[in-house]
This record gives structure tokens, sequence and C-alpha cells, in this order.
């Protein structure tokens, strides 16, 4: 018989609620950062009556330690892809690229179709950085507002960076339930794309009728001009993110299609393993580098990229640690099995209980990468008695996390500033299609879990 924290379900219960209330109270009220909002809270539990202390340490480091092998080198790794494409230009031809495929009369279109393939390497944050004079410049030779012409393109980034491996959120949320990564990049790509879609919708219907014009600073510029020429080719723009997409999927096909002990299996799981995948993409990035002209020697890939993926990577490793960790702790008190019965005697959805505790966190917290690793870490322990697939619940929580971006959000603020829209504005734009983004994928994802696929 499993060793248990506590056999009181009482004590259980209040330990649970307290740690997400204290949680998102310092995260919400003291703007503590979500490292130290998450330990806290994991750490007092332990003073609890009838706590057994000495299980609560063994489950503590089993769930932290387990979680982070699976998965830190592989965030890294994928952080290091997003490096490289914000470096050499990549980012920009990947848009030009949209933008001829749909033709400048659909510039709105080839933004989010730009947004939807660039927010499944780059942070959010950093991809409207880089594409927001091509965004002003896309609305004044339309002549259409911001809200017309960014909306879509904000809305795909948040989707993908918020569902698809290999960015570092929807990779952590997947470790932690212990999800199929190639499952999730097939599924999340498909109920992101229609997601998507419907916050472009969305923009074409209400953009025109937010006042946000474009900046004049831009006026004069072109779409496409001289610095095109200095992007790098198409194709190698592309396989950074392209090619782990396809290896990870592969593994997935293979290890449905074929017998265990089967050579091509064999390989393909191999090829497919994440942290060869992701490598042979970070080999990919650094030849688009040296084609690029983007560095001047290795000397500036091994100390700028490197380091800054692994800045950018220790936090979401520690907070993925942790959720794994809460997830560990929960999952050996009686609380878990009580509130998914629960939820299934009230007759929600099994599949709506990870959504609302993504859009909860996400509320509260303003970070999407806080929302669905939260959601995740609470829900993994119930998946049995939910009956989620760890796809579904993955998948459920990530959608949830979108919902909705507005002025606790540090990308809510980015695209309001840089967009130069004014307050309502950007609550109406970048709020409204987080909701529509986020409820449409919830939709597909419903639709999935409906028809048996996830």
């Amino acid at each position: 018989m499993e060793e248990t924290i506590t056999d009181q379900p009482v004590v259980a219960l209040v330990g649970f609620v307290a740690v997400i209330v204290v949680l998102l109270f310092l995260i919400a009220r003291y703007k503590w950062h979500v490292f130290a909002a998450l330990l806290l809270p994991i750490v007092l539990l332990g003073f609890a009556p009838t706590v057994d202390r000495t299980v609560f340490i063994e489950a503590f480091e089993k769930g932290f330690g387990e979680t982070i092998q699976s998965i830190a080198v592989v965030i890294v790794l994928g952080t290091l892809i997003g490096e490289s494409l914000r470096n050499t230009g990549a980012v920009e031809r990947i848009t030009h690229s949209m933008l001829r495929l749909v033709g400048k009369r659909n510039m709105s279109l080839a933004l989010t179709l730009a947004g939807f393939i660039i927010g499944l390497a780059v942070f959010s944050d950093v991809g409207y950085v880089i594409l927001n004079p091509l965004v002003h410049v896309a609305a004044l030779e339309t002549g259409v507002t911001m809200s017309a012409m960014a909306t879509g393109l904000v809305g795909a980034m948040q989707l993908t960076h918020a569902v698809v491996p290999p960015t570092p959120g929807p990779l952590a949320a997947a470790a932690v339930v212990e999800a199929d990564i190639g499952l999730i990049i097939l599924y999340g790509s498909i109920v992101t794309l229609f997601g998507s879609v419907m916050g472009w919708v969305y923009a074409r219907i209400v953009g025109p009728r937010i006042p946000s014009p474009p900046s004049e600073e831009y006026r004069g510029q072109r779409i496409e001009g001289g610095a095109d020429r200095a992007l790098p080719p198409l194709g190698w723009s592309y396989a950074p993110i392209l090619v782990p997409l396809v290896l990870i999927g592969g593994s997935s096909a293979a290890d449905f299609a074929l017998p265990e002990g089967h050579a091509v299996r064999d390989l393909a799981m191999f090829l497919g393993w994440p942290v060869f995948a992701l490598g042979i993409g970070v080999v990919l990035a650094y030849i688009l580098a040296w084609r690029s002209n983007s560095v001047d020697d290795s000397h500036t890939l091994r100390e700028t990229w490197v380091e800054n993926a692994l800045k950018g990577s220790a936090m979401i490793i520690m907070v993925t640690g942790l959720g794994g960790a809460l997830s560990e702790l929960l999952q050996a008190t009686p609380t878990v099995d009580m509130i998914a019965q629960n939820t299934l005697d009230l007759g929600i959805p099994s599949i709506l209980l990870p959504f609302m505790l993504g859009v909860l966190a996400n509320l509260i917290t303003g970070s999407t990468t806080v929302g669905v690793i939260t959601a995740a870490s609470l829900t993994a322990p119930m998946l049995g008695t939910l009956g989620l697939s760890p796809e579904a619940a993955m998948l459920s929580a990530a959608c949830g996390s979108v919902i909705i971006k507005y002025v606790n959000s540090s990308y809510f603020w980015v695209c309001t500033t840089l967009s130069g829209m004014s307050l309502r504005a950007a609550l109406l734009s970048y709020g409204g299609v987080t909701l529509v983004g986020g409820t449409s994928s919830m939709v597909a994802v419903v639709a999935l879990w409906g028809m048996g696929l996830i």
C-alpha cells in the first residue's frame, strides 16, 4: 500500500485550498516571483496537523527530481532555438513568407499565420517586439487600424506559445502530467490553428470599429524593402522549428503503428526523443546563424545565445520541478480523488476542470506559463478518477491559461505600448482575442476528446 502524507480528508482539502490561495495571493498582491510564491505554501503544508513529514519530504523530492530530470535539458534546447530565431532575422523571414503566401491584400491573415509559426519557438512578447514595425507599416499601407492589423497576430502567438511545444510552458506541463509530446504537438497544432483563425475573424469584425491609428513615424517605409535582402534563407529559417517537430511527431506515429522491437520503430523513437530532436534543431540554428552572417564568431554563440537560453530557462525549470513536487504531494493525499469525484457528481464534464484551473491561475497571475503549469500540477493526480488522458488534461489546461490577457499581463503591456493603443482599445483587441482564441481552441479540444482522439 502506498504511503500517504495524511489520511485525514479534511486536513488534506484545507491544505490543498490553502496552497492555491497563498500562491495566487503572493503573486497577485505582493508581486512575489512565482518560484518563491509556490515554494512557500508547499513547505508550509508540511506543518499541517496529522501530516507525516517523512513521507512529505520523500514525496517532494521524488516529484521535483523526476520532473526535472525528464524536461530540464529539453527546455534549455527549446529556448536556445528561440534565441536563434530572434537574433538571425528568421522571425521576419517567416513573416514575409506568409505575406507572399496569402498576398498583401490579406496582410492581417499573413501576420496571424506568421504568429502561429513564430509562437512555436519564440516568446510572444519578443516576437511582437520584432514584428511591431512591420505591423505599423502594414496598417499604414492598407489604411486600417492597428487593432485590425495586430490583433490576430497577438492572439496567434499567444496560443501556440501556450499550447504547443517546444516552448517552455507546454513542455513543462506535458512533463508534469506525463503526456506524449508528439501527440501534444499534433493535436495542439490543430486546435491552436482553429483558435488562431477564429481570432483573426474576431479582428476582422471588431478591429475596424476600434480607434487605433498606426504610428506616423513608419510612414514611407516598405514592408519588403532593402532590409529583406539581408534576411536568412527561407528554408533555414523554418528548419530549426519544423525539423524537431517532425522528428518528435514521427516517433509518436511509429510508437502507434509499429510493434515493440521493430527496427524502424526503435530508430524513430530515438530520433524523436525530445533531447535528440531539439538538439538537431539547435545544430540547424547554429547553421542558420552562420549562413545569415548574424554572428562574428563562436564566442558570440557560446557567451550570448547559450547564456541567454540558460537564464531564460532557469525559472521555467524550477517552477516545473515545484509543480511536479506539488502534484506528487497531492497524489499522496485523499484530496484529489475527493475533488475529482465531486466534479463528476456535479455533472461537470471532466475535461473542463483543468481548463477552469488554467483560466483562474492566468487571470490572477497574468502569466500563461504559470497558468498552464499550475493547472497541470493540480490536475495530474486526478487523471485516473476523472478518466482523462494526460494529453486531454494538458491541452485543456493550456487553453485555459490563455484566457484573458489584460492589465496584469506583461505581454498585454508590451503589445499595448508598442502598438500605441489606448487601454480601452487594447482591452477590446488583445483581451478579446485571447478570450476568443482560448475558447475556440478549447472547443476544438472538447471535440477531439468527444471523438476519443485524446
